[in-house]
């Protein structure tokens, strides 16, 4: 697939992030950003200290949405990041932090 298409083709990816993402801000900034970048989905604390989210947007969209969170809001120290795209059915129609 070449020129729009690509980028209206619907990607949703899983992401992780660890290291000090807990108490900084960081699902909030996440959901501002998503916001901002017209990506949908979701993100959330998880009891083990990191922050995982799923990411649905267009192949720019995406791309854009990991790249900030690599790094995340400056108070975040990102120390490990995974991230792979996932095959599922459910559209989401908004970001939302849980």
């Amino acid at each position: 697939m070449e020129g729009p298409d690509l980028d209206k083709r619907m990607e949703t990816y899983y992401v992780r992030v660890r290291g000090v993402v807990q108490g900084v801000g960081f699902r909030h900034a996440t959901l501002r950003h998503a916001h901002a970048l017209g990506v949908t989905g979701w993100v959330a604390n998880v009891s083990d200290g990191s922050v995982e989210a799923m990411l649905q947007g267009s192949a720019n969209q995406i791309d854009r949405m990991l790249e900030w969170m690599r790094r995340g809001p400056p108070s975040a120290r990102v120390t490990d990041f995974f991230s792979e795209e996932r095959r599922v059915d459910k559209r989401f129609a908004r970001f939302e932090q849980h």
